[in-house]
C-alpha cells in the first residue's frame, strides 16, 4: 500500500512551482533545442541533438516525478500546529550537551534541506523530536551505535 507524502503547505507550493517551470519554459526551450538540431541534418552524428534528448528525458523524468509526489501528498494543515509539541511544520530549537543552540524546522521527507535548517521528520534527529515537548530530551542513535541526546528548548 502506498503510504502519503507528508508535506507542508510551503513544500507543496515549491514543488508546484517547480512544476510550473518545467512544463512551461524548460519544456519549450528543450523542444526549440531539439527542433533546431534536426534542421542542421544528419541525427547520428549531431551532437546537439543527442545532447538535446538526454536533456529532454531528465525533465520529463522529473516532471513525472513532482506529479507523482503531488498526487501521493498529504499537506499538514498549519492549523493544526501548536507550540506545545513537536509535529511536521514545527520550529524546534534544541540543543546538544556542550554544543550551540540550534533551530530547525520539521518538514516532510522531499522538503528537507540542511543548508535550509530542514530536517525530515523521516531522519534519526527528526523522528526522535516528534512529539516531544519543551524541556523534553530526543535521543538519536547513530549508525555507529552511539546516543546523541538533544535538549528541545523552543517549539514554534
Amino acid at each position: 500500500m502506498n503510504q502519503p507524502l507528508i508535506i507542508t503547505p510551503a513544500g507543496k507550493a515549491q514543488l508546484q512551482k517547480e512544476l510550473e517551470e518545467l512544463t512551461g519554459p524548460r519544456r519549450e526551450e528543450i523542444s526549440k533545442r531539439l527542433k533546431h538540431a534536426i534542421e542542421m541534418g544528419d541525427l547520428s552524428e549531431n551532437a546537439d541533438y543527442k545532447a538535446a534528448k538526454e536533456d529532454q528525458g531528465f525533465l520529463e523524468g522529473r516532471i513525472q516525478e513532482i506529479e507523482a509526489l503531488l498526487s501521493k501528498a498529504e499537506v499538514i494543515e498549519e492549523n493544526i500546529l501548536t507550540s506545545e509539541i513537536v509535529q511536521i511544520g514545527s520550529s524546534v530549537t534544541i540543543q546538544e550537551e556542550g554544543e550551540p543552540e540550534e533551530t530547525w524546522t520539521v518538514v516532510g521527507a522531499s522538503e528537507a534541506d540542511l543548508r535550509e535548517q530542514k530536517l525530515s521528520y523521516l531522519s534519526p534527529i527528526g523522528a526522535a523530536l516528534i512529539d516531544k515537548k519543551v524541556g523534553d530530551i530526543a535521543e538519536v542513535t547513530l549508525p555507529s551505535g552511539l546516543n546523541i541526546y538533544y535538549k528541545v528548548l523552543k517549539i514554534e
